[in-house]
C-alpha cells in the first residue's frame, strides 16, 4: 500500500513520517493553512532519503510555474489539485516525471480520469483538506486505468474500511494525522500507517505494490 503524508510544513514532521514508513510526502503551495514556501521545502527535501517521493501540491497554477516551482524546491513530483485540463497535465509531465492529477469523487473529471496524462489519480472529497469523508461508492464511477490514490477525511480509524470499499493502490492523508493544522501527531501517524499497511488489498501486496523507483531519477 502506497502511503502519502500530505501537508508537511516542517523538517521534523517530514523525517518522522519517513521514519514511520511513509512512501511520499506532500508540500502544499496552494492557498491553505499548510501552505509552505519553495525555500522551506528545498531545505526539507535535501535532508530526505532518495527513495521518498516528494510532491508539490498546486491548484490552478500555470503549468510553466508548476514546473519552475517543482525544480526550485527540489521536488520529484507535482500534484495538480484544481481545474487543470489534460493539456495542462501533459505540459507539466514533459518536465516533471511524477504527476498526480486530483479529481473530485462523482465529478466529470473523475469519470474521465483516464484522459489525463498520468497513471496516478488522487480521488478526493469536494472540499480538499477539510477532513470530510465522501461516499466511497462514488469511486465506482472513476474511469478504469489509472492507479487510485484515495484521500478525503482518512484516519487510522476509517482507513481500513476505506481501503476495503475502494481497493485503492494508495492512500493520502493530511488532517487525519495532525494535532493541529500543519503539525503532525506521532501517534496518529504511526497508527495510520500501520492500519493502511495491514489493509493492503491482495493485488497490491508483494512486487506489484511499489512499481516505481522514486530514486531512479536522482
Amino acid at each position: 500500500m502506497f502511503i502519502k503524508i500530505c501537508g508537511i510544513t516542517n523538517e521534523d514532521d517530514a523525517l518522522l513520517s519517513v521514519a514511520l514508513g511513509a512512501d511520499a510526502l506532500g508540500f502544499v503551495f496552494a492557498p491553505s493553512p499548510r501552505q509552505v514556501t519553495m525555500q522551506k521545502v528545498y531545505d526539507i527535501t535535501r535532508r530526505l532519503p532518495p527513495g521518498i517521493l516528494t510532491v508539490g501540491v498546486f491548484r490552478d497554477e500555470h503549468p510553466r510555474r508548476v514546473i519552475e516551482m517543482v525544480h526550485e524546491a527540489g521536488l520529484k513530483g507535482a500534484q495538480l489539485h484544481g481545474h487543470e485540463t489534460p493539456d495542462d497535465v501533459v505540459e507539466v509531465s514533459r518536465s516533471v516525471r511524477w504527476v498526480i492529477k486530483a479529481v473530485t469523487a462523482g465529478s466529470v473529471d473523475a469519470r474521465n480520469a483516464n484522459q489525463f496524462a498520468t497513471d496516478i489519480v488522487l480521488l478526493d472529497a469536494p472540499h480538499p483538506g477539510a477532513g470530510k469523508v465522501f461516499d466511497w461508492s462514488l469511486a465506482g464511477e472513476l474511469a478504469a486505468g489509472p492507479r487510485i490514490l484515495l484521500a478525503g477525511g482518512l484516519t487510522s480509524e476509517n482507513v481500513s474500511d476505506a481501503i476495503g470499499h475502494v481497493r485503492p493502490w494508495g492512500v493520502d492523508v493530511s488532517s487525519g494525522v495532525e494535532s493541529e493544522p500543519g503539525k503532525k501527531d506521532a501517534r496518529k501517524l504511526r497508527a495510520f500507517i500501520a492500519a493502511a499497511r495491514e489493509a493492503t488489498p491482495e493485488q497490491f501486496r508483494g512486487s506489484d505494490d511499489m512499481p516505481y523507483d522514486w530514486a531512479d531519477d536522482e
